[in-house]
């Protein structure tokens, strides 16, 4: 899938005004969602986005500070953090509500499932917590 695919999808499927703000609504879900997870699988996952797409997700899982215990917790297993925190850090990311955060994170994760191996979304299902997976479309929250 091209990169103005991936914007066009997302921004009709979260309603966004333009594609500014359907980019920016990627940029932030994928920053937050490259925290959250495995930095091996964030690493897969960007390779099968467009370059555009998948650089937040190279960029956030190679800065993860701290020591070095804490940066291979990290690669190995992503920060903690609920559905809370998830649409918290959307927000802020986006500038929106969390309301807002979650309905563009929800939208994204749908052509995310058509852009990437069936397999990846599977694995990424099974690194999130319950109430993160409930982004996730119908057939992958199951």
């Amino acid at each position: 899938m091209r990169y103005e695919e991936l914007t066009g999808l997302v921004q009709a499927r979260a309603q966004l005004p333009d594609r500014q703000s359907a980019e920016r609504a990627i940029r932030a879900t994928l920053e937050t969602l490259a925290e959250r997870i495995p930095g091996g699988l964030a690493d897969h996952m960007a390779a099968q986005l467009p370059q555009e797409a998948g650089e937040p997700l190279r960029r956030v899982a190679a800065a993860h500070e701290g020591t070095p215990e804490e940066r291979a917790h990290r690669r190995d297993h992503g920060e903690r953090f609920d559905l809370t925190g998830f649409a918290g850090r959307v927000a802020w990311r986006t500038e929106h509500t969390e309301e807002e955060a979650l309905r563009e994170a929800a939208a994204f994760f749908e052509v995310l499932d058509s852009a990437v191996d069936p397999e990846l979304m599977e694995k990424l299902y099974g690194v999130l917590p319950s109430d993160i997976r409930g982004l996730l479309p119908e057939a992958r929250a199951e």
